[in-house]
């Protein structure tokens, strides 16, 4: 089912868009390729999409490993709500992350206004957004597998002389290997595609891949060099994730997991408070200052204005009153949860069976392709291919969340494979040796262990699908605007209002995740379960 689906809904609108842009009166022009690489600005476009997503991906590593642990291993006091703000910025469109900093740093911006300092002029400013919008994916995922290990490993390893970071360098370091490399690549991913954080902050002097095929497409409409970039995009995430694969499975190993709640603890020390507070401050500084000023923004107006214009039409912009995106985001986020979880459950549970063949152990790199080939070459694909029976899905609703799908399922992917593989193959073999059906060992051995993992995966496709915005600006309806597309239309238009109401779709689009994130925290930490 996952080859199946990936094989209609992405392999093949993608090479739709390719043979369109280079295939004419049935013959290939793949000379074309060659043409493009020798442009000294696509080589230099090239160039900076590499760089900064090394550094970015570097920085956030540095910056959330710290931020993993307290969520690990430390109880206190609104922990499950700040893990829920932590994730919110996560799932705002790229677009608002990108305002959001350029009225930080920007011209009139905070730091302009208190020191006199613009960063809009410079990379620093795109490789903090970065920072602040790929926090939550090294804290949930790393921490999600860190809460799980078993303590007492590197308690003895102390008991036997190791000093502190000698014993989690050794012991726990090594253990969270698989989860620290899938994170980073998540990480990569993203920063490599990176799009409204770029077109916003970049400027004219800063281009990734994804900004120049957007300017291909939709400004000069060359279609050729567009397809000439997404080809390139593809081979080299696609030999990134290959050397990925490779290098997880020669770590994979059987880890001691135990249930989530027993490992954490309050604080004790001054190193660990400090540590703790340094958490604090930074998730305040880095993550809940730039959601404060959508929040100022969007109360600009007096008598909450910009809120009551939501209720209303604008003469024909929207088909109908921009509110109205909230119920479609939210009716389209769960069905596209629904298609993720599914699909990247079957996809993660093949991947850990020891006898998966080398074209299964493949699709492994293969799933994480979605997250490294350009939103808008998918959305534009799904436009010029699934409009024939029978797959004449344009006119449909489903075709929203399953673009929304194929973002999500990696992340269910990416979440699910390092438990899976540190389940011990010992427990189902001797469930099945009792006489357990492969069904009835999946429910009774592998499920209470993943499933901590399970609602983790099934939040970040929920947020991702939330806010994903660059193949969902294609396809989207105009009478069912999704909210970041409803936010991106009101940001292009001139005029205070038109801002305004975009800070406060915003505003309402962060509430929504910061509740839905906050009702999986309290379901993921039921006491009264097995999670």
């Amino acid at each position: 089912m996952p080859v199946a689906f990936f094989a209609v809904f992405f392999a093949y609108p993608v090479a739709a868009i390719v043979a369109r842009g280079l295939k004419a009166d049935g013959t290939w022009h793949l000379g074309r390729i060659g043409e493009v690489l020798a442009q000294s600005d696509v080589r230099h476009v090239l160039w900076f999409t590499t760089w900064q997503a090394f550094v970015s991906t570097a920085l956030t590593l540095i910056v959330a490993l710290p931020g993993a642990y307290v969520f690990a291993r430390f109880h206190f006091p609104g922990k499950q709500v700040l893990r829920a703000v932590v994730t919110v910025p996560f799932v705002l469109p790229t677009v608002v992350v990108g305002t959001a900093f350029l009225a930080l740093v920007g011209r009139g911006g905070l730091l302009d206004e208190l020191w006199g300092v613009r960063l809009d002029t410079t990379v620093w400013a795109i490789l903090l957004a970065h920072v602040f919008f790929n926090y939550a994916v090294v804290v949930r995922t790393v921490g999600g597998l860190w809460a799980q290990l078993d303590p007492r490993q590197e308690e003895a390893a102390r008991m036997l002389g190791a000093s502190p970071l000698r014993a989690w360098r050794q012991v726990t370091l090594p253990a969270l290997a698989p989860a620290v490399a899938a994170a980073a690549l998540m990480v990569f991913l993203f920063t490599f595609t990176s799009f409204g954080v770029v077109q916003i902050l970049g400027g004219p002097t800063f281009s990734t891949l994804e900004v120049e095929i957007y300017r291909q497409t939709s400004e000069i409409f060359d279609l050729s060099t567009a397809a000439v970039l997404t080809l390139i995009q593809f081979v080299a995430v696609g030999a990134i994730l290959a050397l990925h694969a490779w290098t997880v499975r020669r770590r994979e190993t059987a880890l001691r997991l135990v249930d989530a709640s027993v490992t954490a603890r309050r604080p004790r020390g001054a190193g660990q408070r400090a540590l703790l507070g340094g958490v604090l401050v930074t998730v305040a500084v880095l993550l809940v200052l730039p959601l404060a000023v959508l929040v100022q923004r969007s109360l600009g107006a007096p008598g909450f204005g910009y809120y009551r214009a939501l209720t209303s039409e604008d003469g024909g912009f929207f088909l109908v009153p921009p509110i109205e995106a909230i119920g479609n985001s939210l009716s389209y986020a769960v069905a596209a949860t629904i298609i993720a979880v599914v699909i990247g459950s079957l996809a993660a549970v093949a991947l850990t069976r020891r006898d998966a063949g080398r074209f299964v152990r493949g699709f492994d790199a293969l799933l994480m392709l979605p997250l490294g080939v350009s939103a808008v070459t998918v959305g534009f694909g799904f436009l010029i291919s699934l409009d024939e029976p029978p797959l004449d899905l344009r006119s449909s609703w489903i075709l929203v969340p399953l673009a929304q799908a194929l973002v999500g399922v990696p992340f269910v992917v990416r979440t699910m494979l390092p438990v899976l593989r540190a389940v011990d193959v010992r427990l189902r073999e001797a469930a099945s040796v009792l006489g357990a059906s492969p069904w009835r060992v999946w429910r009774e051995v592998d499920l209470p262990i993943v499933r901590r993992a399970l609602l983790i995966a099934a939040g970040f496709a929920f947020a991702v699908s939330l806010g994903e915005f660059g193949a969902t600006v294609f396809i989207a309806r105009p009478d069912r605007p999704t909210l970041p597309v409803a936010v991106a239309r009101l940001l292009g238009r001139p005029g205070d209002l038109n801002y305004g109401q975009a800070m406060a779709l915003s505003t309402i689009l962060m509430m929504v995740c910061a509740v839905a994130l906050l009702v999986l925290e309290r379901l993921r930490t039921d006491r009264t379960g097995e999670f």
